[in-house]
Order: C-alpha cells, then structure tokens, then sequence
C-alpha cells in the first residue's frame, strides 16, 4: 500500500470493505464419517477460535475492540461480530451496553464486533449432503473500516488460519473524502490487484483469477487450490488401504466440487454419490 498520506480536510469519510469466504472440501464415506467430520470442524472454528482470529484481525488493522458478540448453532455453525474503532476510546465514554472484549470468550460461536468507524464479523456453514460422499465447510468473513486503517492488511493473516480450497475475496471503497483544497478523493492508496497482499509463497499454491472495476473502486479475485494431496481430504481413512482406481475416483470427485464452487456453477451433470 502507498504510504503516502493525503492531507484531508476534516475526517476520512472513505468506507473500505473486504470480504473474505474460504472453502474447505473434505470426502467422507459414511453418513457417520461426514458427521463425525463436521463435529470436528465445528470444534475446530467454534466461536472461541473465530473471536480471537476476529481480535488478531483488529490488532493487526490497528483498530480497538468497542464491542463483541457471538453465537453458537445447534446443529452446528457459529457468527462473530466486532465493533471496533479506529482510535482508542476512553471508557468514560464508551456505551455502557458495550463490553469492550471482556469476558466473551467460553460462551458462543458466533461473534460480532462493533467499532465506532468499523465492524468485523465472522459466520461459518458446515454442510454436507446425506447422498454425497462430499462434505463442505465455509467460512465468510467481512472486514468494515473507515478512517485511515485499511481491512487488506490482515489479509494473509486471514488466510493462514483456515485450510483453504477456494478463496474469493472482493475488496470495496465507497464514499469520498476532502484533501484540504476540498478536491475530492474516491480513494486513497493504489490497488491494481487484491493479489498484492497476499504472500507470493501462497499464492503459488493456488490458481487465482482477477475480476476488477477499477472506475468504481470495485475488486475481486478467486482462488482454487491447484495441488490435492488426497490424504488431506479423507476423514479417518489412510489412502494408501485404497486401491488405485478408488483413489482416483476421490480425486476427480474433489475435483468437480471445487471447480464447481470456484465457477459458481453446476458444471457437471451427475453428482458423485457414494
């Protein structure tokens, strides 16, 4: 990001949005193996693990938390939200109703934050379909920021901590803000692409497509994992007890999935049951 600063005129009204959706595919056999799989995702990312990503998040954009909320599903899934703002408040005048981050942890799933420019929150979906050896879980995160602070700085961060198939990520700027001559800035750093926050190592690991609008400050990439390692899909199974037409009839199956959630499209006609 350019580091230079534009001297403004009153405030920073410019509103940056990213938002960040993983998907994690995992082959499962049995109707018992894709519940067992997603009690164990659902541990994994339970509202505890997904307030403290929220909390690195803030940290790491330079913000504070005002705010927190979360929520646990039955049967499974959890939300997170963050209220977050960009300077430090004093608690004298902080909301009485907000809790500052204290004392959310061991209770819920989901989690909300509030900030007084900004808020992070965080769902997840795990699915699985009774007739498909093929269980899904999917995580969306948004990141609100206005003021200075900037939402892609904790973009790589967000993507170390989930295994991640497909990524898409779109990134907005919406409003204007002054310089002191009172021109007009509809944004206030260069971006060419959301690519250039991610680490290059990481980027090699997946094949990632560009759909940007620069006139509207609109930017969006897709990201599909471009190796499997069949073992890292299969739920308590050792891939070397498969025979080899098997394994590879797992792999084009995780295949098609991904390339179906990467497209947005159902591009194959039959489904790979069991």
């Amino acid at each position: 990001m350019n580091n230079s600063k534009i001297a403004l005129y009153g405030f920073n009204n410019l509103t940056k949005t990213l938002s960040f959706n993983i998907y994690d595919v995992n082959f499962a056999k049995s109707e018992k193996e894709r519940k067992n799989y997603l009690a164990y995702i659902d541990e994994q990312y339970n509202a505890e693990r997904l307030t403290k990503i929220l909390c690195d998040v803030t940290d790491i954009i330079g913000a504070h938390v005002l705010n927190i909320a979360k929520q646990d599903y039955d049967p499974q899934g959890a939300s997170v939200t963050v209220l977050i703002s960009e300077d430090p408040i004093e608690e004298n005048f902080v909301d009485p109703t907000c809790n500052l981050g204290m004392g959310v942890f061991n209770e819920s799933q989901t989690v909300v934050a509030h900030l007084d420019k900004s808020h992070v929150t965080v769902h997840s979906y795990p699915e699985y379909h009774p007739d498909h050896a093929i269980s899904t879980f999917r995580v969306d995160i948004d990141v609100s920021t206005c003021g200075t602070i900037s939402p892609l700085n904790a973009l790589d961060y967000l993507i170390s901590c989930f295994d991640s198939d497909i990524i898409t990520i779109d990134y907005r700027v919406r409003g204007f803000t002054r310089d002191i001559d009172r021109k007009k800035h509809f944004i206030d750093h260069k971006i060419t692409s959301i690519q250039q926050y991610i680490n290059k190592d990481t980027l090699k690991n997946y094949d990632a497509v560009d759909i940007n609008v620069y006139q509207s400050n609109i930017f969006h990439t897709k990201m599909m994992v471009n190796n499997i390692e069949l073992q890292n899909y299969l739920y308590n199974v050792d891939k070397d007890e498969l025979k080899p037409v098997v394994r590879r009839e797992i792999t084009n199956a995780l295949y098609k999935e991904m390339i179906e959630i990467f497209s947005g499209s159902n591009i194959y006609e039959d489904s790979v049951n069991d």
